[in-house]
């Protein structure tokens, strides 16, 4: 195995632990019974998509700097995998949401900011499709990812700048139960390490493709001048 493959099984192998800890170790909720157990997978995805979208806004930063290749395909990888983790923090929380507010989407400030972030960094990738490839393109996806970022820190605060349905921020507050509290930190780590994992897989792919792209380029040839006639 190269070490992508590697680094893939490891995340992997994290996830079936986290997992393990979830469904074995954790105690069910005494008020909401199972489906409490969404809420560390919740979490830690929402977390997980807060750093992808960092690795965007720093990389879109550096691109309107110097023009890195570099800091843009990573820009291009955390986008790409920050809207993934998105995606599932909205269907996990609208898995929790149907037994307990018996509804699966209800415009609350957490969900409707979650969902505008979610099409803030769809319409990233967006821009990246249909733009030419080259430095245009990739300076105005930079603009994107960093005033997208702006709707980060309004998902996270939500909760307490607004009344919501949804609930407050219970690991801050010191509200779990120890092995709860355990179970949390540890699927955060290993879901953090998985998005990591994604990241430099999806790095590996975009380097692919820019020199695919360099290759299929057309190679201009500049006619040979003819040299003037002698009189």
């Amino acid at each position: 195995m190269n070490r992508y493959e590697k680094a893939a099984a490891v995340g992997v192998a994290l996830m079936l632990l986290a997992a393990g800890a979830i469904f074995l170790y954790a105690p069910d909720d005494a008020l909401q019974g199972p489906v409490q157990r969404i809420f560390y997978l919740h979490v830690s995805s929402a977390i997980a998509a807060y750093g992808c979208f960092a690795v965007v806004l720093v990389g879109g930063i550096v691109y309107l700097r110097n023009e890195s290749v570099i800091a843009d395909r990573f820009a291009r990888s955390g986008a790409l995998i920050g809207l993934l983790f998105t995606t599932v923090t909205l269907v996990m929380g609208m898995l929790w949401a149907k037994p307990i507010w018996n509804t699966f989407w209800t415009w609350d400030a957490r969900l409707t900011s979650t969902l505008v972030l979610w099409i803030i960094y769809a319409g990233y990738l967006l821009v990246r499709r249909l733009a030419e490839p080259g430095r245009q393109g990739a300076r105005l996806a930079a603009v994107v990812g960093i005033f997208g970022f702006i709707d980060v820190p309004v998902v996270h605060f939500s909760v307490t700048w607004w009344r919501t349905q949804h609930p407050g921020p219970i690991v801050v507050n010191n509200a779990l139960p120890p092995e709860m509290l355990a179970t949390f930190l540890f699927t955060l780590v290993c879901t953090l390490v998985f998005a990591a994992v994604l990241i430099a897989i999806r790095y590996r792919i975009e380097a692919l493709l820019d020199a695919k792209l360099r290759i299929a380029e057309p190679i201009q040839v500049v006619p040979a001048q003819r040299p003037e006639a002698v009189r």
